[in-house]
């Protein structure tokens, strides 16, 4: 019952946080202009003259971008949970086998070799992605050892490599027109998200979010341990590859939209942790709420704070770092 009425706060302050993420900004729409705008739409009225501008503000810019945020937040909340648990390590977020690195190096690969296309920065970005993750986990599967240290390890190299490659990527850009670009995506953020960016996440949101939902049960034995959770029956090495699989291919289709961001994946499951628990059966449906209002809520201030915008994993650090200060400080008192 306490976690029933957590749950129903959160999904609470997310509906808001979402209205909030649509309704403001320089241009401006209240909730009365926002409902008439979704009232015409259902009765398929046309719109008011006066209401023209605000129509093309709200369908075009701001609600896909809000929707985004959405998605993106809840999805590396939900890997961040999910590899925190296969990992048995509370410190891993998402890209520890390399999915941003590799994601970085084919959006760059894709602006130097074809240009600022959308479809190939995204295409190319997802690709490198989950190659990447790929590469790290066939370098640990050749070791002689089945520990999840070599993968994690596997991990840094593949990310390493990628890294330099970037590096390189930027140091060959053109630097008026190319490298701005490069680095802007690599900062992440929303302000180029069109509903066909939506379009293309939300179905692999659907999949891989159902998929590691009803198997989050498992998660609960494999963080026992892999003798443990042997012994009650589970294909370890199956099932550690289906859920960085899918947490992986969740994490490379929503940052080959927005660029790479830090700290959500790492930070809102320790959050979600403190409050309800490590049970993952509530743990991961908590953290993917969080996540979402977290981002909601980091976009509104980037893109209001100042008359530019500012890059959402700048907004992430700030409060990300000091927060998981704040939460190994806290863990050392208890430790004394």
């Amino acid at each position: 019952m306490k976690h029933k009425k957590i749950l129903l706060i959160a999904i609470l302050l997310l509906l808001i946080c979402f209205v909030l993420s649509i309704s403001v900004g320089r241009y401006s729409l209240p909730l009365e202009v926002i409902l008439e705008l979704v009232r015409c739409k259902l009765t398929n009225r046309e719109v008011p003259s006066e209401l023209f501008s605000p129509s093309v503000v709200f369908w075009s810019v701001r609600l896909p971008r809000a929707i985004m945020a959405l998605l993106v937040g809840a999805v590396l909340a939900i890997a961040g949970t999910v590899f925190q648990g296969v990992f048995r390590n509370p410190l891993v977020s998402p890209d520890i086998l390399g999915v941003s690195a590799g994601a970085g190096f084919g959006a760059g690969l894709a602006i130097i070799l074809i240009g600022r296309s959308a479809l190939a920065v995204q295409s190319m970005a997802f690709i490198f992605g989950l190659a990447a993750v790929a590469a790290a986990y066939q370098i640990g599967r050749r070791s002689r050892s089945d520990s999840v240290t070599v993968l994690v390890l596997a991990g840094v190299i593949v990310t390493a490599i990628f890294t330099a490659g970037l590096s390189f990527l930027k140091y060959v850009a053109d630097p008026y027109e190319q490298l701005p670009a490069i680095v802007f995506w690599t900062m992440g953020g929303f302000s180029n998200i069109v509903w066909k960016d939506v379009y293309w996440t939300l179905p692999v949101f659907i999949v891989g979010t159902a998929v590691l939902y009803f198997l989050r049960w498992r998660l609960d034995l494999l963080s026992l341990g892999d003798e443990e959770a042997l012994t009650l029956g589970v294909d370890v090495k199956r099932m550690r590859l289906l859920y960085i699989s899918v947490s992986t291919l969740l994490v490379a289709s929503s940052i080959s939209t927005s660029g790479t961001i830090g700290w959500v994946g790492l930070v809102m499951p320790h959050m979600a942790r403190l409050i309800v628990g490590p049970n993952h059966q509530i743990l991961i449906t908590f953290a993917s709420i969080l996540g979402a209002i977290f981002m909601l809520l980091i976009d509104t201030l980037a893109r209001t704070i100042s008359s530019g915008e500012i890059p959402i994993s700048i907004m992430t650090s700030l409060i990300g770092a000091p927060f998981l200060a704040y939460l190994l400080l806290r863990q050392e008192e208890r430790d004394l």
